[in-house]
């Protein structure tokens, strides 16, 4: 019997990029606090919280491949979080202007029947023109990018934000990275493409 796949994460853009693979699965959120601890890396903070939203999810089905996924955003060694509002956004985008961001995104495959996973961390690198607060303002007043880290959507108007683009996953920079989670759902007997 074939494992039901469960996507742990009720992002909307997470859920767009599995409908890609064409494969049955359904979404639960995972309940937990994603606060960064103290000692922690930007990257080993992405692994943690991918390993933990997996493992929440696993509560509740035991008997499935879980997907638990976390990305952060990085200028300069901190980290930029969602910034929920207009103005926030502004901040964010003026402090990336001209900069290069690095996106950080952990995906963990977890297999609670046997208790083991896969995990990984996927970097992806933007660089940012030089932005005028005018450009700024029509962006976000378009694309109201708000729940997004960095603030920007780079599947909508975000792409005109970028001077380049660098990294081996751009699925990634969306917040789940394909290539690796099919390498990773293959091993699993998974077939990509489905059949």
């Amino acid at each position: 019997m074939r494992k039901q796949i469960i996507l742990g994460s009720t992002s909307p853009f997470r859920h767009m990029l599995m409908k890609k693979l064409e494969i049955d699965f359904s979404t639960a959120a995972p309940d937990i606090d994603e606060t960064r601890r103290s000692s922690e890396s930007a990257e080993e903070m992405v692994r943690r919280l991918s390993v933990e939203k997996a493992k929440e999810v696993a509560k509740t089905y035991s008997n499935a491949l879980i997907i638990g996924s976390d990305q952060c955003a990085v200028l300069n060694n901190n980290i930029m979080g969602k910034p929920g509002t207009h103005e926030n956004a502004i901040k964010q985008l003026q402090a990336s202007s001209g900069n290069i961001v690095t996106y950080l995104t952990g995906l963990c495959l977890y297999d609670p029947s046997s208790g083991e996973y896969e995990l990984d961390c996927i970097p992806f690198y933007v660089e940012f023109r030089q932005l005028s607060t005018d450009e700024i303002n029509r962006y976000l007043h378009r694309d109201q990018p708000y729940g997004c880290a960095g603030s920007f959507k780079s599947e909508g108007l975000g792409i005109t934000l970028f001077k380049k683009m660098q990294g081996d996953d751009p699925s990634s920079l969306i917040g789940l990275p394909l290539i690796r989670l099919c390498e990773m759902l293959r091993k699993k007997g998974v077939n990509l493409p489905p059949k």
